[in-house]
């Protein structure tokens, strides 16, 4: 079993807009906010690292602005606005392309994937457009200036951000059902396989495609349903062959990637997944949605580890590499004992089984409705 203590924070991201960190070592829970007044347009859809030392956070919120948190002081340092919540929507994707410099790549809805300059310049030094309704984007762990979109009606693209033109590969979508219908397609979440240079994408219609633009093939090298609800989030594990997935339904699943079929099921959530990251050494996932739990869960022995409420319904979860509060500087508002809640695999089945069953109810309502009736009908003969 991984031992989860050895994992140092948990950053996550909620929709009241603030930023959440969990401590699974010290067992302490901080919220750190850079307003006093919460509302919706700050709500925090996107999460990544701004530096490869994980000194800063980087934050997009619903009102198009990308703040920086520094990790060492516990405080938002920077603002800067990298997008219109009017005109383009949400953020989808958000990342740092950390090699040489530490401009910002941000993603919105509306499909504009733009660069911004590490200064805070008002202009976006590169700009493209990935097409409408773009769910994802997701950059390649490899090559920081590759990323991926997809999105509803929007097949997986891949793009090279220094030669913004074109991208670099565009998936053809899948071929008509036996029907001769068109398939809809629907992007949910994407990653890039390592050692490799194929990418994996999760769709709303629970289907996982693996891609590999090194083959002449554009569609999917392979394809895998997984239930009948849509898939939300996906995420790699550190072994390699298989895929985490999770669906609007609170179900987790670990699927081989090599030969199409479901590993394992990972229990305990109660409501839609909005994200999931595994560790990138250690045998573990993190989750969080709208149940407003995040959850660690062993990939070896798919048990929960970890069960942390946090009272706020989540869309994100990052995994740190040291402790929350090292370095000495400053913590958040709001700070306490994290309570861990045990759940038991079959917690819910023993809720059930204590209820009484609502046909045992509507026997015992007959019964006794017969008996009045038998009882009336004597009353009257003797009469």
């Amino acid at each position: 079993m991984a031992d989860t203590s050895r994992l140092c924070s948990v950053w996550l991201g909620s929709e009241t807009g603030i930023l959440k960190g969990v401590s699974l070592t010290r067992k302490q829970a901080f919220n750190f906010c850079n307003t006093s007044h919460l509302s919706r347009d700050q709500e925090v859809r996107a999460l990544c690292w701004g530096d490869p030392d994980e000194s800063e956070l980087l934050v997009g919120s619903a009102d198009g602005t990308v703040k920086t948190f520094s990790i060492e002081k516990g405080v938002f340092t920077e603002t800067r606005r990298c997008g219109d919540p009017v005109t383009d929507g949400p953020f989808t994707g958000l990342a740092a392309l950390m090699s040489g410099s530490s401009s910002v790549v941000t993603c919105v809805e509306s499909g504009a994937v733009r660069v911004w300059r590490e200064d805070g310049g008002d202009e976006p030094v590169t700009e493209l457009h990935a097409g409408k309704n773009v769910c994802r984007m997701r950059q390649s762990p490899v090559h920081r200036h590759v990323v991926a979109t997809g999105g509803k009606e929007n097949g997986l693209k891949i793009w090279d951000l220094q030669k913004p033109e074109s991208p670099v590969f565009t998936a053809k979508n899948l071929r008509d059902d036996w029907l001769d219908l068109r398939r809809p397609q629907w992007v949910r979440d994407v990653a890039f396989i390592p050692d490799s240079e194929k990418v994996v994408t999760c769709t709303g219609y629970h289907q996982v495609h693996v891609f590999d633009p090194s083959s002449p093939q554009r569609r999917p090298v392979l394809e895998v349903e997984y239930g009948e609800h849509p898939l939300t989030a996906l995420s790699l594990p550190a072994s390699g062959g298989t895929v985490v997935v999770g669906n609007t339904h609170g179900q987790i699943a670990l699927l081989d990637l090599r030969k199409g079929v479901v590993r394992g099921c990972l229990k305990g959530l109660a409501g839609g997944v909005r994200s999931l990251q595994c560790h990138p050494s250690r045998p573990v996932v993190a989750s969080c949605g709208l149940d407003r739990f995040l959850r660690i869960h062993g990939l070896e022995d798919r048990k929960l580890q970890h069960k942390v409420y946090l009272k706020s319904r989540l869309n994100c979860v990052l995994l740190a590499s040291r402790d929350l509060g090292d370095g000495g500087g400053a913590v958040g508002v709001g700070e306490g004992e994290v309570k861990e809640e045990e759940e038991g695999e079959d917690d819910d089945d023993d809720v059930w089984e204590t209820m009484e069953r609502v046909e045992e109810k509507t026997k015992r309502k007959t019964t006794t409705e017969e008996e009045e009736e038998l009882q009336k009908k004597r009353k009257k003969g003797q009469d």
